[in-house]
């Protein structure tokens, strides 16, 4: 109403972190700790990245007359004790089945696992006991899952010194990664997603596979490729279980046969050619730790790409 008098408006007293702001920028002081703590930050950064390029243009050096000799033909020549006619064809194949068993055992158990404790299990001592597990099995050393591979599937299952021995071994190092890795995923679906989906009369699976998942997809994803990346990797527990890390022959059979023949791997390759004296090997270990990088370098670009592609900001 015009001509009204307003009752005057309560001052507010600024709040503390209001005030300090103020005061700091009235002061002009400098947060010298911060400005500390930043530049060494900084400085462990730029020595990291230095060793990294130091290493990097080391092997580089040493690979590229391999390469520049011999072309691709060392992806696609077997070990021979002649370096000039040794190649990674053996490692290769050996490291691509032991990836297989990791995708067609851990995975599944893994991502149903993680789906169990997550959405079907909820807040309870046994879900609390077993994830405490998981999580602690995660950060017991490669070679400690080595022993175990050697002793159960090896000499207790009688699985031999085998590329299923391997396989196995390698699944149950990374089944832990990837109970967590999905859990994670899982968990950063909003709450309210599952409650609109309750809200409308679906039941828990319906959730779980209509709403949750699809949500979750693209972290699962990223999880499981950077868990493939580790096991392509991974030295010591396959040379536990035997992986051979000299020269071998294999013979023409069946799968079944090659399945429970001796074996090797790409990682092994590298250690057992950095072990010999002879220059020419020391520039075949070169030319092999590129092969290895490129391949894990790929996927963990494919993790990047598809995390870019399907990710969501809530």
């Amino acid at each position: 109403m015009a001509g009204a008098i307003r009752a005057p408006q309560a001052v507010r007293a600024p709040s503390p972190t209001s005030a300090a702001v103020e005061a700091a920028l009235r002061a002009g002081r400098r947060d010298w700790a911060g400005m500390v703590a930043a530049t060494l930050l900084l400085l462990t950064l730029l020595t990291s990245l230095a060793i990294l390029f130091v290493l990097l243009a080391d092997v580089f050096g040493r690979a590229l007359p391999v390469f520049a000799e011999r072309g691709f033909d060392i992806l696609t020549t077997p070990l021979s004790a002649r370096p000039t006619q040794a190649g990674v064809a053996q490692g290769l194949f050996g490291s691509i089945v032991l990836t297989i068993f990791v995708v067609v055992l851990a995975l599944p158990i893994g991502i149903l696992a993680a789906i169990y404790l997550e959405e079907y299990a909820g807040d309870n001592a046994f879900a609390r006991f077993v994830n405490t597990n998981i999580r602690n099995l995660a950060g017991v050393p490669a070679i400690v899952y080595g022993l175990l591979g050697l002793a159960v599937f090896v000499t207790a299952l009688g699985a031999g010194r085998s590329l299923l021995a391997g396989g196995l071994t390698l699944a149950i190092l990374v089944l832990p990664i990837v109970v967590i890795t999905t859990a994670e995923a899982l968990r950063a679906v909003p709450l309210t997603i599952r409650e609109a989906a309750f809200g409308v009369g679906a039941t828990r699976s319906e959730v779980v596979t209509s709403h949750v998942l699809p949500y979750a997809l693209p972290g699962i994803l990223t999880g499981t490729v950077l868990t493939l990346a580790r096991a392509f990797g991974e030295t010591a527990p396959l040379i536990m279980v035997g992986a051979i890390t000299g020269v071998f022959r294999t013979a023409p059979g069946s799968i079944l046969e090659s399945l429970e023949g001796p074996f090797t791997a790409l990682p092994t390759i590298v250690f057992a050619w950095s072990r010999e004296v002879k220059d020419e090997f020391r520039a075949l270990t070169a030319a092999a730790i590129i092969v290895l990088l490129v391949v894990i370098l790929t996927v963990n670009a494919a993790a990047v790409l598809l995390r870019n592609r399907y990710d969501r900001r809530w």
